[in-house]
């Protein structure tokens, strides 16, 4: 509970001493069962979609904020606040926080699909944006240029070939295409909405044919799919007698 508590306070969401989350630390006492520590914040649990009626829309750029990294700890006998290490997210800034994470959440999908540009345009400059702008290697100058269809489901992502233990391996990553779309066309809160709708259909989803080898199906609407490929057909060379 201690650990979990450290994290909190060091990532800090809102006012001193306020739990912005729901934090549990559990233990494993052998026979004595298990305990569950749980550090609550007060609320009926639901997630706020506006703050403050004002609507934090993730389909707009984000702003490089210079935020001074330190957690600010006021003085209750109301002289000067005390500054320790640590990151504090004030109220003020919960807008740009919640905008900050959708846009880094849709440039994870957008990279996990291939492709530098698609997921440069959700990264601000500290968050590495030169680094997905045009063509920089083979791992990042990828783009989503394959599309496959399974069990009447098609994703847009892209593929690659390596070998795994020596034996050669297509991994496919990509996401569903109608969600693939919203991100690519930069509408994060439309993504985000549909997303979420679907998230029932997903786990329900049982992938038992279409694809030759196993297939991970996340909530968030992207999939990785490997299958072995055929050893191709090796030529040798004639050894020439000396």
């Amino acid at each position: 509970m201690a650990n979990a508590s450290a994290q909190v306070e060091a990532v800090h969401v809102g006012p001193w001493n306020q739990t912005p989350v729901l934090v549990t630390s559990t233990e494993l006492l052998g026979q004595d069962g298990i305990t569950v520590h749980v550090l609550h914040a007060p609320g009926d649990g639901s997630l706020a979609v506006a703050l403050d009626g004002v609507a934090a829309d993730a389909d707009r750029a984000l702003d490089d904020l210079n935020i001074y990294p330190d957690v600010r700890i006021p003085d209750p006998d109301g002289g000067e606040e005390q500054r320790v290490s640590g990151f504090q997210v004030p109220p003020e800034k919960f807008v740009w926080f919640r905008r900050a994470l959708a846009r880094a959440g849709a440039a994870g999908l957008m990279g996990f699909t291939g492709g530098g540009e698609p997921t440069a345009q959700y990264l601000t400059k500290r968050q590495g944006r030169r680094h997905f702008e045009g063509f920089t290697h083979a791992g990042t100058g990828i783009i989503q240029d394959v599309d496959v269809e399974i069990d009447g489901v098609t994703f847009v992502g892209t593929d690659h070939v390596f070998r795994l233990n020596g034996t050669r391996v297509e991994a496919f990553s990509g996401l569903a295409e109608d969600l693939f779309h919203h991100l690519r066309d930069g509408r994060v809160e439309q993504y985000r909405r549909d997303a979420h709708a679907l998230r029932s259909s997903w786990r329900s989803t049982r992938f038992v044919d279409g694809w030759d080898g196993p297939v991970s199906l996340h909530e968030d609407g992207s999939i990785m799919a490997m299958s072995l490929l055929p050893e191709p057909r090796r030529r040798h060379r004639a050894r020439q007698r000396v």
